[in-house]
């Protein structure tokens, strides 16, 4: 049975719960075994963890202006008399439009028109451009050898056609 597990634990189903894209069975199936082996209990942590850092270690923190919007739009919305609370059913959609909600939209805009880009993936892209340019002046340089080539080699034949008719 200990391989059985260990198996189970290899196969990637603690990742694809992890990440939301298992099926109804897989979910219950996994639930079910988590609470009868703590190995699967374990793995599992240890996937969510690994995740959880790998979110941490990826996350880009919003500007400061982001974050004063942000409160500026929250401190509003408590100020405000009436807030309706939004009502969930169960099921599905009952046929209505989602347009249920009447609060307001927080906009979030950026001071800047540019892209954020990870220091990492600065270096990266910097590196290929260079590589490109290095690859197109060694296409450009083989390009001319190449034709230099041929000419010789059409010289050579010129020649050689004069020297076998002399």
């Amino acid at each position: 049975m200990i391989v059985k597990i260990n198996e189970y634990i290899e196969s990637g189903i603690l990742e694809s719960f992890v990440m939301g894209s298992a099926s109804d069975m897989e979910v219950r199936e996994l639930l079910k075994l988590k609470e009868e082996h703590p190995q699967i209990r374990e793995a599992l942590y240890k996937v969510e963890i690994g995740f959880e850092d790998m979110a941490q270690s990826m996350a880009i923190p919003p500007s400061d202006t982001t974050w004063m919007k942000i409160e500026t739009e929250i401190n509003e919305v408590i100020k405000r008399p009436h807030i309706e609370a939004l009502s969930i059913e169960q099921g599905g959609h009952s046929g209505k439009s989602n347009n249920r909600r009447r609060g307001s939209l927080i906009d979030i805009e950026s001071t800047t028109s540019h892209i954020r880009v990870h220091k990492l993936w600065r270096w990266v892209l910097a590196f290929i451009f260079l590589l490109g340019k290095i690859f197109l002046a060694f296409a450009i340089y083989f390009y001319f050898a190449n034709r230099n080539s041929e000419q010789k080699i059409e010289e050579l034949k010129m020649k050689l056609q004069q020297e076998h008719r002399n």
